[in-house]
């Protein structure tokens, strides 16, 4: 189970790459196997400020559609529009090539809820 220590994770299985005041966002390995072959990612809320915990899209997979949750507040400012033409990214490279949306943080104390990657190891294993 591929879980990098220097991202921050969500109980919700999103992981989040921080960097300044942006924030790099997409699924877990854990998530990504869980779903199986995904083959299509859903955003609509481009240039949207979202609520944390609201959903701000989602990934359809050939067994299952999954909501993907704001992990913080902010406005999300990028799509991975890679995506669009290669979900499978999602599976193969969740980490790198296969994240979703970026967004422009909008209350940074919202971090300090966020799980390190032993707490999240800790919530997979049960």
């Amino acid at each position: 189970m591929n879980i990098p220590s220097n991202l921050k994770y969500t109980k919700d299985h999103e992981w989040l790459k921080i960097e300044g005041n942006i924030a790099t966002v997409g699924i877990t390995d854990f998530a990504q196997g869980e779903l199986g072959d995904i083959v299509y990612v859903d955003v609509d809320t481009l240039d949207d400020t979202v609520e944390e915990g609201d959903v701000f899209g989602s990934v359809e997979a050939v067994k299952t559609v999954s909501d993907l949750f704001m992990p913080l507040k902010g406005e999300v400012i990028e799509f991975n529009e890679a995506l669009e033409e290669e979900p499978e990214l999602v599976n193969s490279d969740p980490y790198n090539k296969g994240w979703m949306i970026k967004i422009d943080i909008s209350d940074s104390s919202q971090i300090d809820d966020l799980l390190d990657a032993e707490a999240y190891q800790n919530l997979i294993q049960g």
